[in-house]
């Protein structure tokens, strides 16, 4: 599936498109999945070293031949090409962080990558957590601004029926539904959630099941991956197997059905050092399908969770809060308030205002 990363980019190019002309250089493949109208230079991905090199130069080469106001890194790991074809052709230098791209603890990277993120004209970072990040590594505070990612708002919620078709297909009956959404890494804590939360949770309802969506990261820039079998080995010894299904990658409208037939999303996320959640854009996904979420309070996951009106955000490794949060949302007569709340405060994100805060930073 596409990662959130790369659809925030997509995104990034089609709103800045209404107001700019936008050229785009990106891996092989990128032609097919970018907006109409924009011309894309293309690098084979693999190995990292050579899209690197690769775009490195079709980047300089573009900008001496088109002269644009602005060259943009659609994250750290691209501000090095950026700000050497920026110089090439006397454009600004501009870069989107999402935070893992700031904070890697890797010696090279550190030594290469992050010098270019301090020089970039304009940085711009995802949550209050990132900014906070990329100040910590040197960049003047008066460069960094804050946007958070847009998010698709559902123009029709799946109804009952539709609904109906999913738990059929899935073969989930009429249980009650707790939803994770994303791919299965170490910062994700879904096995340490498992392990201290969820016997907690089966205890007071011992019919729930926890909905596991997503798989393991395959070309994240530094994830440790918690495997579904290692997860179902938590789950075996501490007596809850039964309540969790693992549904891997699945369609948006597929998706979609999963959020409305859950109660409670639940983003266990872990501070691990150097693995930062820069964001938490499936908790306002959640909360545009009037899902509240529980959620560690850790990077910028508290941008993305507002407390007790999305959802509710607990102290990072404090499993009895956050079980009791999810059975306090499960047991909850103004589960239909909290919904609408929800979708409310998801309003706020959406694309279009995304790419007009983004091209107003981006502005002298």
């Amino acid at each position: 599936m596409v990662g959130g990363m790369e659809r925030l980019n997509w995104h990034m190019a089609e709103e800045l498109a209404k107001a700019a002309d936008v050229r785009i250089v990106g891996p092989v493949g990128s032609a097919v999945l970018a907006p109409d109208g924009i011309a894309v230079r293309e690098a084979p991905l693999k190995p990292l070293w050579k899209f690197l090199l690769v775009a490195a130069h079709r980047a300089r080469r573009e900008a001496m031949e088109w002269k644009p106001d602005i060259v943009l890194a659609g994250s750290g790991l691209t501000a090095p090409l950026v700000l050497r074809a920026a110089r090439a052709c006397g454009a600004r230098a501009a870069v989107y962080a999402h935070g893992l791209d700031v904070a890697v603890k890797h010696p090279v990277y550190r030594a290469l990558w992050l010098p270019a993120i301090r020089r970039m004209h304009r940085v711009i970072a995802n949550s209050r957590a990132t900014a906070k990040l990329c100040r910590g590594i040197g960049v003047d505070a008066a460069r960094v601004g804050i946007v958070h990612p847009g998010v698709e708002l559902p123009q029709i919620l799946s109804d009952a029926s539709t609904i109906a078709q999913f738990r059929t297909r899935h073969g989930l009956g009429d249980r009650r539904l707790l939803l994770s959404v994303g791919r299965l890494s170490a910062r994700k804590g879904l096995s340490e959630f498992v392990m201290h939360a969820l016997p907690r949770i089966v205890a007071a309802h011992p019919g729930i099941m926890l909905l596991i969506v997503g798989d393991t990261p395959k070309h994240a820039l530094h994830a440790r991956a918690q495997s579904p079998e290692s997860i179902r080995t938590v789950a075996t010894q501490v007596g809850v197997a039964d309540n969790l299904r693992f549904l891997g990658e699945i369609p948006d409208h597929e998706l979609n059905s999963a959020y409305r037939a859950a109660s409670v999303h639940v983003f266990p996320v872990r501070p691990l050092p150097g693995d930062p959640e820069g964001f938490g854009m499936v908790a306002v996904e959640a909360a545009a399908h009037g899902l509240p979420t529980v959620a560690f309070a850790s990077g910028g996951v508290e941008d993305a969770v507002a407390q007790g009106q999305s959802g509710y955000l607990v102290q990072p490794g404090d499993y009895a809060a956050f079980a009791q949060r999810v059975i306090e949302l499960l047991e909850s007569e103004n589960a239909m308030t909290m919904g609408s709340n929800s979708r409310t405060f998801a309003q706020a994100f959406t694309w279009e205002r995304f790419g007009k805060d983004v091209l107003r930073l981006l502005l002298p």
